[in-house]
């Protein structure tokens, strides 16, 4: 989920929950008595989704993955009453072909990435990754990896930095905000959340500071895709979970900035893409579209939904079905 200005909120509501049931629902549905369906939540978080799947089909298996202990803790206890229909795996999606391997299973018929920051990270405040009160720079989704917020503040090099403010946060004021870090950092190193984005208030323009929400916001986003390699992995993770499903399988992608959802409108729309050459008269079968939208466009939260979960105000959901299997 996106960070925003409700960090403090405690409350898990699963984004677009409805939706989200009834896109991935026909592929379970779908899967005959000769086997269980298999529905993959790859970004587990406090384990909502995958409760309300496992409730509507009875039947069905889970594959849940997230990077974070505390969020598998946490899941395991809401899941528990599910019994062995429950597999949790302690990985970064992009792990994915590994976790199916030691699984045992060869697809899964539904699968639903839920991107960003989750509940319990959000919900401890010693994590970093708000900036509405004060913490540790630390912004790691998995703490036993080593890299942190506090290291590439103090530790980058100047153009790296407005680099990854520029790309990563859309920030306007990248090299002004880089060139200030800079100058701080020398008098005493950055170990807040609260200094940093202090520092970023002061940073840009007046004018700019007074529209648009908290003006860290944008640096605080930069800072923990770079150290959670968010992009990277999706990247990697997306065409893995693609072709992980069989032919009538789902995938459903809940995205909360415009850089996560670029890069699954790419990879989907290529998916979607018939790819005969243009100048034969007719399609050919082998590069017929291996999958269809299920969307048109990228979808948003309903009003009323926003109103009573704040974390679903940036969502954008798209969906897609196998139709062939790949050439």
């Amino acid at each position: 989920m996106d960070v925003g200005d409700h960090a403090a909120e405690t409350g898990h509501i699963p984004v677009m929950l409805g939706r989200v049931l009834e896109l991935l629902g026909p592929a379970l549905e779908a899967v005959g008595p000769s086997r269980a369906p298999v529905y993959l939540d790859a970004t587990l978080g406090l384990g909502g989704h995958a409760e309300a799947v496992l409730e509507a089909h009875p039947r069905a298996l889970l594959i849940g993955l997230d990077r974070d202990t505390t969020a598998l803790e946490r899941s395991a206890r809401r899941l528990e009453r599910f019994g062995d229909r429950v597999r949790l795996e302690h990985a970064v999606y992009d792990e994915l072909p590994e976790v199916l391997e030691r699984a045992g299973l060869p697809t899964v018929d539904a699968a639903l990435f839920d991107l960003g920051v989750s509940s319990p990270q959000l919900d401890e405040a010693g994590r970093g990754f708000a900036y509405s009160y004060d913490a540790p720079l630390d912004m790691r989704m998995d703490r036993g990896q080593s890299l942190t917020a506090a290291e590439v503040v103090n530790e980058y090099p100047p153009a790296e930095l407005a680099r990854i403010l520029r790309e990563y946060g859309e920030e306007r004021f990248a090299q002004r905000i880089a060139s200030a870090i800079v100058r701080e950092r020398e008098r005493a190193p950055f170990d807040s959340t609260r200094r940093l984005a202090d520092l970023v208030r002061t940073s840009i323009p007046a004018a700019t500071r007074r529209t648009g929400g908290n003006p860290a916001k944008r640096t605080f986003q930069a800072l923990r895709i770079e150290v959670n390699g968010e992009l990277d992995i999706l990247r990697r993770a997306l065409p893995a979970a693609i072709a992980a499903l069989p032919v009538g399988g789902r995938i459903v992608v809940l995205s909360y900035h415009s850089l996560e959802d670029r890069i699954v409108k790419r990879v989907l729309a290529a998916e979607a893409a018939d790819t005969t050459p243009p100048d034969l008269p007719v399609a050919l079968p082998e590069h017929r579209p291996r999958f269809r939208l299920l969307t048109r466009g990228a979808e948003a939260a309903s009003a009323e939904e926003t109103t009573t979960n704040p974390r679903a105000e940036s969502v954008r959901l798209r969906a897609a079905e196998r139709l062939r299997e790949a050439s």
